[in-house]
This record gives C-alpha cells, sequence and structure tokens, in this order.
C-alpha cells in the first residue's frame, strides 16, 4: 500500500504531467482508443496538483477523484495501524448506497459530464497531451 503511494508520487514528481513532454507511460489508451476522457483521466495531474498544494487546480483535473483522497488516506492509516502496529482504529461504516453512489458520480461524471462541450463542464475537459 504504502509503496503505491511513494511510487505514485515519486512518478507524478519526476515526469510533470501537466506539460506536454512525453512520460515513461506513454499515451493515454483510453483517449486513443474512443478519442474522449475516460473515467481515470485528470488522476495523475490531480495527484499532482495536490502533491503541490494546489486544491483548485487538482479539483479541476479530477473532483470525484479528489473527495475520495481522504477516504482513501484513512483506509490507509487503519490498515497501517492494524498491520504494522497491531492497533485498531475505528473502521469506516458507510451504507453501501453510499459507495454505489460515489462509483455512480465517478462514471457519470468521467464518461458524460467532462466531454460535454457545453458549460460549466468545458472547466473539467482534460486536455489530450499525448
Amino acid at each position: 500500500m504504502w509503496a503505491g503511494l511513494v511510487a505514485a508520487t515519486a512518478y507524478v514528481l519526476a515526469f510533470n504531467p501537466t506539460d506536454t513532454n512525453p512520460d515513461l507511460s506513454g499515451p493515454c489508451l483510453f483517449h486513443l482508443a474512443f478519442g474522449i476522457n475516460g473515467p481515470f483521466c485528470g488522476g495523475t495531474r490531480m495527484w499532482w496538483y495536490l502533491v503541490h498544494g494546489d486544491l483548485v487546480h487538482a479539483f479541476q483535473h479530477h473532483p470525484i477523484a479528489l473527495i475520495g483522497v481522504p477516504f482513501a488516506l484513512y483506509a490507509l492509516a487503519w490498515w497501517t495501524a492494524r498491520t504494522w502496529l497491531g492497533r485498531i482504529f475505528p473502521a469506516p461504516r458507510l451504507p453501501r448506497s453510499v459507495y454505489i453512489g460515489y462509483a455512480t458520480a465517478w462514471v457519470v461524471f468521467a464518461l458524460v459530464l467532462r466531454n460535454l462541450s457545453e458549460g460549466p463542464f468545458t472547466w473539467f475537459n482534460i486536455p489530450y497531451l499525448g
């Protein structure tokens, strides 16, 4: 878990995903295949802006993922405390409808709203840098 977070952070710090220089990961395959922004488009850029403390641009690049960051960090802290320290934090007890609603919002935003050409949704459009 921690290795994944450190690797993702190291990647965005080493290869600025907001510039037009090619990165190691290459072009977005979803965008190449379908010509639209996909469910994870903007996630790397969101993390880059978040690591640099720019919440406005982080929100612009993937607001649904940004909303999930505090929950993911709590889950990481919970896992770390339980696995490495033998301590038990209270586990989040959210109804199933919250998870279903979050997943639905992710899909609707990422595949529909972000790809609309009318305002205010154009603000969320992720320019293809490939």
